[in-house]
């Protein structure tokens, strides 16, 4: 498996609530231009920029962000404890490089269709199992017989 793939299974999506997957889902679908890529925000997240409102995200920052965190500086540190956890629940510093830079060099097209897969994916697993019910032959129907008088 690509390494940037298990870092998004294994590190990234665990810790992303459903309703923000879902979010991602439809930006990745309608090619939604404040899915960016190269950069975690739009404006950049410097210190000078913190307070202004959020136009636009990376995949992990777009999460927060769509689920109602407003600033750049906001988005930034959602971004940063995503990464934190990661990389804590992979065992290795900066494993979440390994999707980062995924996400920002790959084309568009390329990005979106696969990580698209990856987020359908991990919501599906997220559903509960369907109950398996055992096939049971049918009851034969008896005709009850009456006594012949």
């Amino acid at each position: 498996m690509e390494r940037w793939r298990s870092v998004w299974r294994d590190g990234f999506a665990p810790s992303l609530r459903t309703p923000a997957l879902n979010t991602l889902r439809d930006a990745l679908r309608h090619d939604d231009p404040r899915l960016h890529q190269g950069s975690t925000t739009l404006p950049p997240a410097q210190t000078s920029f913190a307070d202004y409102p959020c136009e636009g995200a990376c995949a992990i920052g777009f999460c927060g962000w769509q689920q109602g965190l407003a600033s750049v500086g906001e988005v930034d540190e959602f971004f940063s404890r995503a990464c934190w956890e990661a990389d804590s629940r992979l065992g290795e510093s900066t494993a979440c490089r390994w999707f980062l830079n995924w996400f920002d060099d790959m084309p568009r097209s390329v990005m979106r269709r696969d990580l698209l897969a990856e987020v359908e994916l991990a919501l599906a697993l997220r559903q509960p199992p369907t109950e398996v019910r055992q096939a049971r032959p049918p009851v034969p129907r008896v005709k009850a017989r009456l006594p012949v008088a």
